[in-house]
Parts: structure tokens; sequence; C-alpha cells
């Protein structure tokens, strides 16, 4: 018996990395998975190595009309959704603010956090209608700490963390659950982790827990929270992130074998 027998789990992004995870570990535990992705062919080819627990939907989820389609679509299959995990987002492109244009920002926001408004929006109402639900979001540590390298993208994330608290307060006593992770670094086609610790091999340092994260550290994480046995947990976002928020500025010196916290110091 799987923790989620006969329940229906909305998975945006599912065609690669922590979304395909995450698409896999729902169906692992009895879940219908809704694999969507605007990336067609991939949400494809990961519902069919998952098999009938799996249906692939092809959205822009960055876009109100095609969201609206796809949440139709996804209810006239299945009647009704339980779980919406919305992981769909991306750098975009990381600009120096002041390189950027309205028209950059305006990409950022669209993929990495009004599309969490979209999704949730469009699937809210018939949670709501049945009294339970869970929602899950997948933000970032950017979100969590200053992030120099793009202020918009770090804006955005930290939005989608306040969106995560404000909704849990909000939907709470409806029966509606409303959590969410922040992964660090992961290994993912967006950074993949050994052609980046090739480059640098102080990368392996970043995290205290000694490695990058997987997409499968994350999915887990997600599966759990979106479990009854996290029913009381609302409004809360896990960093999913090896401990690297609470290292700060530490980082643990392979050839010194000691943490150490200045420039100088990595190569002590």
């Amino acid at each position: 018996m799987g923790m989620f027998d006969g329940q229906v789990v909305v998975v945006t992004g599912g065609a690669s990395g922590i979304g395909a995870a995450t698409c896999r570990a729902f169906a692992a535990q009895g879940a219908r998975v809704a694999v969507v992705d605007v990336n067609g062919d991939g949400a494809a080819e990961v519902a069919t190595a998952i098999g009938d627990a799996a249906t692939p939907y092809t959205a822009d989820v960055t876009d109100g009309e095609a969201v609206a389609a796809m949440a139709s679509a996804v209810l006239n299959d299945h009647g009704s959704v339980d779980v919406v995990v919305n992981n769909a987002g991306h750098w975009v492109r990381v600009t120096p603010f002041h390189l950027g244009s309205p028209d950059h920002w305006d990409r950022v926001l669209d993929v990495n956090l009004r599309q969490v408004y979209l999704v949730t929006h469009a699937f809210l109402g018939q949670m709501l209608e049945r009294g339970k639900g869970v929602v899950v979001n997948v933000s970032s540590v950017e979100g969590v700490r200053a992030y120099p390298s793009d202020p918009v993208y770090a804006s955005a994330k930290a939005a989608v963390n306040q969106f995560t608290a404000s909704m849990a307060l909000a939907y709470g006593r409806r029966g509606i659950r409303v959590v969410g992770i922040a992964p660090d670094i992961t290994n993912t086609a967006q950074v993949p982790y050994d052609e980046t610790v090739q480059a640098d091999p102080r990368w392996s340092w970043w995290a205290p827990i000694g490695r990058f994260g997987t997409p499968e550290d994350n999915a887990d994480v997600i599966v759990a929270l979106a479990s009854e046995q996290f029913r009381f947990v609302t409004g809360t976002v896990v960093n999913t992130d090896g401990g690297t928020v609470v290292a700060g500025g530490w980082f643990f010196n392979e050839q010194s074998k000691r943490f150490v916290n200045r420039p100088g110091g990595l190569n002590a």
C-alpha cells in the first residue's frame, strides 16, 4: 500500500530534474500523476517510463489560457486533484541588475512566480469544494538569503515563500495545506555536478553534507510534506540544501580538513 493510493497529483516542470523525480516518487507511492511540462516530448517520456499511473500534459504554465486548458484536461481525465506541486521554474538568464530590462524581469517573474499563482488558482477551487488538498511550492534558497547575481530572481523566490505562508493562513481552516521546499545546488541539467566540480573542485565544499543535492533528495521531501505524516504542517518552507543556509559563509576545506570563512582561507 502506498501513501497516495488513489490520489491524483499534478507536477509542473515534470519532464526533468526535480520534477521528474517527484513524478516517479509519487507514482511509487500509488498516486496517479499528471506530468505537466512545456516540453511535451519530455513529459511523455517521463510518463511512459512510469507507466499507467502517469499521464503527460503539455502546457506553458506562464500562460493563463494554457494553464486553464491544462487544468480542465486534468480534471476531466481524473475528476479531482489532491496534490499540486508547483515545481516549474528557471534562472532564465542570470543578469546583473543594471544590465537587465523590464522585459527580462517580466520573464523571470513569469517563470518563477506568476506561474505558481496561475496553477494554484486553477486547481484551488475544486480542492475547496472537497475540503481538502495540498499545494507544494518549489522555491529556492536564493529566496531565503541574499543573491547578488540576480536580485530579481531572488525576489521572485522570496515571494513564492511568502505566498506559501500566506496561502496556508488563508485556507488552512478550509482543509488546504500549503508547504514548500527551497533547494540549493542540485545535480540537474542546469547545474551538472561532474562538470561543475571538475571546473572548480571547491564546489564540493559548498554543502556541510559534503555533496550536491540530487533530484531525489528534493522529491522525497516533497512527497513527505504532502503526505498524512505531515498533516499538522502548513506554511513551512523546508531548506533542501544540505545545510548551506545555516552554514552561512562557512566552507569545509578538504585540504586543511577544517571550516574556513575567509577568501584566503580557501587555500589554507
